[in-house]
């Protein structure tokens, strides 16, 4: 591949001050130039680096790169952040709905609901004096129970261990 050749084109003005005077040109630029115009223009020849280009491809290939890896980033950011969000107020709604149930419930369980229940679900009512009835307890009544006489076996077993009782102090 060729490299391609670029020209810079300079306007020089003598009369500026920053001009180069006749006496800073070398010995041969000091030739009398009256036919010349007092206003030159020189070209110049520049020639691009055929490594600059690549260079230049691959650093602007990088930056987008890094571009890219970090717009990815901040986007999984705001996503997880949106999420977070998102549970949050869930979390909130359901702590909500979990106060309003545990007070339904300690409402439901209350003396005035099982008495309400009890009277038009179950159909029960009320007890009046009338309807109370006392029974009397005699505590003189007791019932002793004798003891019953051991049969021999359980006699001879009692022994044994009578006698065993003894010896072992």
């Amino acid at each position: 591949m060729m490299a391609e050749r670029n020209f810079a084109y300079i306007y020089e003005d003598e009369s500026y001050e920053g001009s180069e005077s006749e006496t800073d040109r070398g010995p041969e630029d000091n030739k009398p130039q009256e036919e010349e115009a007092s206003y030159r223009i020189r070209v110049r020849h520049t020639q691009a680096r055929s490594g600059s280009v690549m260079t230049i491809i691959l650093v602007s290939a990088l930056a987008a790169l890094l571009l890219g890896t970090v717009i990815y980033s901040l986007d999984r950011r705001n996503t997880m952040y949106n999420r977070v969000s998102a549970k949050n107020h869930e979390l909130s709604l359901v702590e909500a709905e979990n106060v309003r149930l545990q007070s339904e419930l300690e409402s439901s369980v209350s003396a005035k609901n099982v008495e309400d229940y009890a009277e038009n679900v179950l159909h029960m009512q009320k007890i009046d004096s009338s309807q109370i009835k006392y029974i009397k307890i005699q505590t003189g009544d007791v019932v002793d129970i004798p003891e019953q006489d051991k049969g021999i076996k359980a006699k001879v077993k009692s022994f044994f261990d009578d006698i065993v009782e003894y010896f072992k102090g």
